[in-house]
């Protein structure tokens, strides 16, 4: 725990509410969670803080973007939480759930077609033509922004230094450093 009884250490949100330190450091940059204090060189919190990461979860989990959950989440613990914008975010909600609905529907039958390829199948073509005249919109998270590299899992090298404990700074074999390092 913390300093004081109702203060929490940062290792304590850490465990308690799942998110790694990282996440924390970068909900404090944007404003949207701040420490009491410090003991030592750790980061206390107030024990609300989890009910604030909770609704920040919340948020991000209907789609909301931490800038637009920011003005939500006021400082003096009274949230300023627009229904207006909730409306909205529903609507728009409701509109993913219908596009994707008809996209598994879509791709369900072309499964099962019996036309002899999925290209000569009316249904599967007319999902083609929906992505490409941008009806069918491409997840947020799947669009690359120009320039970086698409990020690739951690490899372990069995190189004969890595097998003695020393690391290498080279990338594994095979592998293409852009020189662009990822956030």
């Amino acid at each position: 725990m913390g300093g004081h009884a109702n203060e929490l250490d940062i290792a304590e949100v850490v465990r308690r509410s799942g998110l790694p330190a990282s996440t924390l450091r970068h909900y404090e940059d944007k404003g949207l969670i701040a420490p009491v204090g410090r003991h030592g060189l750790r980061r206390q919190y107030a024990a609300g803080v989890l009910e604030r990461l909770a609704l920040i979860a919340l948020g991000r989990a209907a789609g909301f973007s931490l800038d637009e959950i920011a003005p939500m989440l006021a400082a003096d613990g009274r949230h300023r939480i627009d229904r207006a914008v909730l409306a909205q975010k529903a609507e728009a909600l409701d509109a993913t759930i219908h596009r994707l609905a008809a996209m598994r529907d879509g791709l369900r039958h072309a499964a099962a077609c019996p036309a002899p390829s999925h290209m000569e199948c009316p249904t599967f073509r007319r999902i083609v033509r929906a992505a490409t005249s941008g009806v069918i919109a491409v997840p947020e998270r799947a669009r690359r922004k120009p320039g970086l590299p698409t990020p690739q899992p951690a490899r372990k090298s069995r190189t004969r230094s890595a097998s003695k404990g020393q690391s290498s700074s080279a990338p594994p074999s095979g592998s293409r450093n852009t020189g662009t390092r990822m956030p």
